[in-house]
């Protein structure tokens, strides 16, 4: 199957490059093309788009705005000229970050990434149809099955993420965002932008933080009040 994608770039060359990059790799399919944003909502809204190459620079909406706007789930590679937003654009949940003039080798290895996770995506959604004691993750060359009551926390790391079992630690290419989607939400809850926690693993909560095991996992501020009601709700024995 291919991943539908999209290009959104305001330049006609980068798009035309990325086009052509496009058509070499069997496992793309182009729906459309924007020159920003706004004139790419009508394809995102008239097509599932499972992969989205996102310039940042752009008139009327820039990309970093666009995403943190957006509830598209499509997985997010950027193309652009300035390498100074990297690190604001993978706090946001890029897949990865392209800085042109790209070479073809840079954007395949880019777009490989995308088809693993978009693997893991369906994978996860598959085992979630089928037991509610488990999903598979693709970790290195192997898929592994990882019971949820042995998930402590998960967390974001740049473009990939870090699974912390009670066995051990493991690294998977999928962004924080694509877990989150598929985990059950009434065992796991999101308390930071690079954290997601197992609810039954918690040990105590002292302050802005929760304490799962020998580890200290933030709290943000702007998701406290949300994340103590949903780990507390009507269990807290008052005087």
């Amino acid at each position: 199957m291919k991943l539908k994608c999209i290009i959104i770039d305001d330049e006609p060359i980068a798009r035309k490059l990325i086009e052509e990059f496009i058509e070499d790799i069997d496992f793309l399919e182009l729906v459309g093309q924007a020159e920003n944003p706004a004139k790419a909502i009508t394809l995102l809204n008239n097509n599932v788009i499972d992969l989205i190459f996102l310039d940042i620079n752009m008139p009327v909406i820039n990309g970093i705005n666009f995403l943190k706007n957006t509830k598209n789930t499509a997985s997010i590679i950027m193309t652009t000229a300035y390498a100074e937003h990297a690190v604001e654009a993978f706090t946001l949940d890029v897949l990865d970050y392209l800085v042109k003039p790209i070479p073809f080798e840079r954007f395949l290895k880019a777009c490989n990434k995308a088809k693993e996770v978009y693997e893991t995506k369906k994978q996860l959604a598959h085992s979630g149809q089928n037991t509610d004691d488990h999903f598979f993750i693709k970790c290195d060359t192997q898929i592994e099955k990882v019971f949820y009551k042995d998930l402590l926390y998960a967390e974001s790391m740049l473009n990939y993420v870090l699974l912390y079992t009670t066995a051990r630690k493991m690294i998977v290419y999928i962004t924080l965002k694509s877990l989150e989607e598929q985990l059950p939400a009434n065992q796991f809850i999101k308390v930071h932008k690079s954290f997601i926690v197992n609810r039954d693993k918690i040990k105590s909560i002292e302050g802005n933080m929760v304490n799962i095991g020998t580890e200290k996992i933030t709290i943000s501020q702007n998701l406290r009040e949300k994340v103590l009601q949903e780990i507390l709700k009507d269990k807290m024995i008052k005087r």
